[in-house]
């Protein structure tokens, strides 16, 4: 049968369509790939693996290595409540990295500000200590290089190096040290109060409490201090030894130590401010503020307690780190000239039987607000802040270690004694 002329042009309408159909159809994908024999292998590590601060005391920071190797660390300020001033200066951290590896170390952000202006806490005489067991410590040098950083090498004898800037004290040591003298028939340990953060805050008394005479120490109200921790567990272990001199000692007067004020700030691995942004050696010329600085109240209120009991410290000495190391007499506008000449005494006694050299700062010097200033102001108490220099001991040519600050505090035993020889 042949085929009508509506069929045909039907044929030719569908044989065009679908030509225009597979002229814009899409290209089918490629072909997968054969899959090789096993994938590509990635890059080498570098020789730093990790940088650890997941531990006691170790300072926090933001890292990262240079394209060269250069392991680049910046460490984080903490800030001064309602001011501008901030600090950076303690560092404390853990390199794992490839044994026998080399690495180049630079430390950042050490722009400070105090009192509105900047400052740098670290300088050419900077040193720094490592450690391979976190206990044993031994000198570093530094390089203090352009943009106010700190540059050192180390080498890696094992997996883990740690460094810090000084031998650090930790919780953990205080609460060796708290186990050791608890108990001991002359010796109590009083919690007078509590840290921003619930940490409780101790008096060490060692001696009779109806002693005639009372010297009250302070350690480590700026937490990156540690040299004021080694200072009075060297006095409190030589002043407990069943000796005929400390028998003699405790005869004339009895030691009250606080021996960690910023508490919170040194287990977080902070410089100097509490966690609230508050100095603690600072704003002692009016009463305590018991919600942000309550480390501060507690003592205020103890020594307030001590008075009340006819038991007024007669010696006040809080103790720091800097890179100076002086005894610091401040001079209020009140008449101070019983009080300076005690100061002179105080400093003669330093050299006479410790490494002391440094010296005390000069006749215009205030420090108002310190701890030194306002215990004088306000309740006619001798104090002053003897600060412990932090890159070199002049009295025996050398950087410090805690065994040097553990035989500073254990030789106060005798300035203690002659300055209350009256």
């Amino acid at each position: 049968m042949g085929i009508g002329l509506p069929m045909i042009a039907a044929a030719a309408l569908l044989a065009a369509g679908m030509a225009l159909a597979a002229a814009s159809a899409p290209d089918p994908a490629p072909a997968a790939p054969a899959p090789s024999a096993a994938p590509p292998a990635p890059a080498p590590a570098g020789d730093l693996q990790f940088v650890n601060t997941a531990f006691e005391n170790a300072s926090p920071l933001d890292w990262e290595v240079a394209p060269e190797g250069t392991v680049n660390l910046y460490l984080l300020y903490d800030h001064e409540r309602d001011s501008p001033n901030r600090a950076a200066g303690h560092w404390h951290f853990q390199l794992q990295a490839r044994p026998g590896a080399d690495l180049a170390v630079v430390l950042h952000n050490f722009d400070n500000v105090w009192n509105r202006r900047h400052g740098v806490p670290v300088s050419k005489a900077t040193v720094t200590h490592i450690s391979t067991d976190g206990r044993t410590w031994r000198i570093l040098p530094a390089e203090f290089i352009e943009g106010n950083c700190i540059r050192f090498r180390v080498h890696m004898d094992g997996p883990t190096l740690t460094v810090a800037r000084l031998p650090p004290y930790r919780l953990s040591d205080l609460d060796r040290l708290l186990g050791a003298v608890r108990g001991h028939p002359l010796a109590e340990v009083t919690t007078i109060g509590r840290t921003v953060e619930g940490r409780p805050l101790e008096i060490i008394r060692i001696g009779r409490p109806d002693a005639p005479r009372r010297v009250l120490l302070r350690a480590r109200a700026h937490a990156w201090e540690p040299g004021g921790n080694w200072v009075v567990e060297g006095l409190a272990q030589a002043l407990l030894r069943d000796e005929p001199d400390n028998r003699r000692y405790l005869q004339r007067y009895a030691v009250y130590v606080m021996p960690m004020a910023n508490k919170d700030g040194v287990a977080r691995g902070m410089t100097r401010f509490n966690v609230l942004g508050k100095d603690l050696n600072r704003n002692w010329d009016r009463p305590a503020d018991a919600q942000l600085a309550p480390e501060n109240a507690a003592l205020e209120t103890w020594i307030e307690r001590m008075i009340a009991d006819g038991r007024r410290p007669d010696l006040v000495i809080d103790l720091h780190n800097d890179e100076a190391g002086k005894l610091n007499v401040s001079r209020p506008a009140a008449d101070t000239a019983g009080y300076l000449q005690r100061m002179e005494r105080l400093e003669a006694l330093l050299r006479r039987h410790t490494w002391f050299t440094e010296g005390s700062t000069g006749k215009e010097f205030r420090n108002p607000g310190s701890i030194g200033e306002g215990l004088l102001e306000r309740y006619g108490i001798t104090a002053c802040v003897l600060e412990l220099n932090c890159n070199w001991i002049a009295g025996l040519k050398k950087p410090p270690e805690a065994a040097d600050w553990q035989q500073f505090g254990d030789r106060l035993r005798e300035v203690f004694f002659d300055y209350f020889d009256q």
